[in-house]
């Protein structure tokens, strides 16, 4: 029995351990200090717990409660939704709002991260049983929490795209990214702001399964809510003028990003672009398919 609490009590410091180690309040403030905090620590605890006991049900031929690691599984797929609505709720709130596939990743991201608590406190569990080594079982997790977050990490725009400074330009009233037309700006003060104070980037994809990346909304739209997030937007609900935007060139796949931000620095504007996460639902691999691989030819 000693044993069996000594092996249950690992997995879940392991556990609860690569919960933490997942859980970080970024630029972006999600998950909330404290309350985001709270919540997502909570679930981690039950996660590593449901991990933990696992292996010693098993020896104890207590099949039934190997069960709940199924139940675990549905209400882990329930997070999905408590977060997408979560930030669904707070979107009319954002003057650069997320947008639905990046709302969508974020609930993906946090449902999968009570998975690796599982499966940290699992396999820290299991060579403690085996073992009978406590720094063993320690090293073991560590090395799931290592291998589990390189596995899910995920790519990033300078991943996928080269990033520089471009030029904004006035044709009459149309809003240029040097060839990519972006909107029509009828105010000529605003127009005087954007030439002043205005930002743009051009992004080129590397490749066509980027450019086809890139052409998703949802993906524009993440990085405009990046850009805004990291260097602020001057601009109130009701300026439309100032939104930041996302245009894509059709005939090349570039896309041209401007804003009239807070602070005016174009290094941190390309940074800032740079570390926008490659959406799930934006990625595409069209050259890894043969109809693809033909067109390329």
């Amino acid at each position: 029995m000693s044993k069996y609490l000594a092996v249950v009590a690992v997995g879940i410091i392991m556990g609860v351990t690569a919960r933490l180690h997942m859980l970080r309040v970024d630029y972006r403030q999600y998950p909330s200090y404290p309350q985001g905090y709270l919540i997502h620590l909570s679930l981690g605890l039950i996660a590593a717990f449901l991990g933990a006991v696992a292996v010693p049900a098993l020896i104890s031929k207590e099949y039934t409660a190997v069960t709940f690691l199924a139940l675990a599984a549905q209400q882990f797929r329930e997070i999905r939704d408590m977060e997408r609505k979560s930030l669904e709720n707070i979107e009319d709130t954002e003057l650069v709002p997320r947008g639905s596939a990046y709302i969508e990743d974020i609930a993906k991201a946090f449902e999968s991260r009570n998975y690796l608590a599982i499966l940290t406190a699992l396999f820290s569990s299991l060579v403690l049983q085996l073992s009978d080594n406590i720094p063993a079982a320690i090293l073991t997790g560590i090395a799931a929490i290592i291998v589990l977050s390189m596995m899910t990490r995920r790519k990033k725009i300078k991943d996928i795209a080269v990033i520089r400074p471009a030029k904004i330009r006035f044709e009459n009233s149309l809003l240029c990214v040097e060839n990519i037309m972006v909107m029509n700006v009828g105010y000529p003060d605003s127009r005087k702001i954007i030439e002043e104070q205005g930002l743009a980037v051009m992004i080129e994809p590397k490749d066509d399964n980027a450019r086809a990346t890139l052409s998703s909304i949802g993906q524009r739209q993440a990085i405009v809510h990046d850009a805004a997030s990291l260097l602020g937007v001057k601009r109130d609900v009701t300026d439309v003028d100032f939104m930041p935007l996302a245009r894509l060139d059709i005939e090349t796949g570039r896309v041209g990003v401007i804003i009239v931000p807070m602070e005016r620095d174009i290094e941190s504007l390309i940074e800032a672009v740079k570390r926008v996460p490659v959406l799930e639902s934006s990625r595409r691999k069209p050259l890894e398919s043969f109809a693809g691989k033909q067109a390329e030819d």
